[in-house]
């Protein structure tokens, strides 16, 4: 009975010295460390008091365009807009071309690169096919009608040719051209249009650029205008 009293009281001597051990506050304060969210834990460890925060973009300023570089936006064409059958054959009315305009429109549209100046086969006799050489590869066959004429000009200085859609809409927006009346006939004609005649150098530059945004459109190439005086 003795013997079982002294186990008794050391067994009890024993749990009270280990509980006085878990209440060592250093050693809660261990413990409260590795029971941290570790989480937090790794936030702090990866801060850096010394770099600043990221800006943020301004909304208000505009990204650099990509737009394509030969492209400019049109201004609006001066004078009465010029009327024109509506239907095909897909004509204008009532408009007397200027000689040495008129001279300068077809010199400068055949020194296109692999451009041949041939009869057209599309239009009305008197107009001049734009025809590009086997040699030159098209990005839009599509928008070609026929052959490898890409575009014709007619006696009086207008002609035919395809643009890129957006392009075709500003032409007529902005009056110098209109849709062709089968432009949306066939898929990659929506961007067939006439472009007026140009009544002045001036205005003929602006037509000459619409013929050059024209080859580009077809042959995949970025020519500039001013590269053809």
């Amino acid at each position: 009975m003795y013997k079982w009293l002294k186990v008794i009281i050391i067994l009890v001597t024993v749990g009270i010295l280990l509980g006085a051990c878990s209440n060592n506050p250093e050693e809660a304060e261990v413990n409260q460390d590795i029971e941290a969210d570790p989480t937090e834990v790794a936030q702090e460890i990866e801060a850096d008091p010394t770099v600043e925060p990221t800006s943020i973009p301004d909304p208000t300023v505009e990204p650099i365009s990509t737009s394509d570089p030969t492209v400019f936006p049109l201004p609006e064409r001066a004078g009465p807009r010029t009327k024109t059958s509506g239907t095909v054959p897909h004509v204008q009315i009532d408009v007397e071309p200027i000689t040495a305009v008129n001279d300068k429109l077809f010199q400068r549209a055949f020194t296109l690169p692999g451009v041949e100046d041939r009869p057209t086969i599309v239009s009305l006799p008197g107009a001049r096919g734009m025809w590009l050489t086997d040699d030159i590869s098209l990005a839009h066959p599509e928008a070609i009608v026929s052959g490898r004429e890409f575009a014709h000009i007619h006696p009086d200085g207008s002609l035919h040719a395809p643009l890129p859609y957006e392009r075709a809409l500003e032409v007529a927006e902005k009056g110098w051209g209109e849709r062709h009346p089968w432009a949306d006939e066939r898929e990659g004609w929506d961007g067939l249009v006439m472009l007026f005649t140009p009544q002045s150098m001036e205005e003929l530059d602006i037509t000459f650029q619409l013929i050059v945004e024209s080859y580009n459109h077809v042959t995949g190439q970025t020519v500039q205008a001013a590269d053809f005086e």
